[in-house]
């Protein structure tokens, strides 16, 4: 009987510390824009198009476990008007959002602009938006 035990320990063992691999890396999981954010800093509607005096908020949302930096590259006209970044850190493997703005006292002229996303220096993913 104490023979059989052996097996049987060590396959439990094996099993129990294979979901203790390495972490989940950082990567985004979805980037979103609109006229204003929920609680937890995700869009409350996405919107594609905006007005002169709205503030555009962009929520880019992450998963994995650790620290890196998330930026936007907010461009018009082939020329870079802002470049905010974030230092993120998790302590646990669901997905969490942090939020970013644009806004302009005079307003924004007219046309199409981007907004990058970056994580740690490599580029996420680009949405495209309109102020009319």
């Amino acid at each position: 009987m104490r023979a059989a035990l052996g097996p049987v320990l060590l396959s439990v063992l094996v099993a129990a510390l294979s979901g203790c691999g390495p972490h989940e890396p950082f990567h985004v999981v979805q980037i979103q824009l609109g006229r204003s954010l929920n609680a937890d800093g995700t869009i409350a509607a996405p919107s594609f198009t905006f007005g002169p005096h709205d503030t555009i908020f962009l929520s880019v949302t992450t998963a994995g476990k650790g620290t890196a930096t998330v930026s936007v590259r907010w461009t018009y006209a082939g020329h870079v008007i802002d470049e905010p970044k974030k230092q993120i850190h998790y302590t646990y493997k669901d997905s969490a959002a942090t939020d970013f703005r644009l806004e302009s006292a005079m307003g924004f002229p007219p046309g199409e602009y981007t907004a990058e996303v970056f994580l740690d220096g490599q580029s996420a993913g680009i949405r495209k938006f309109r102020v009319a």
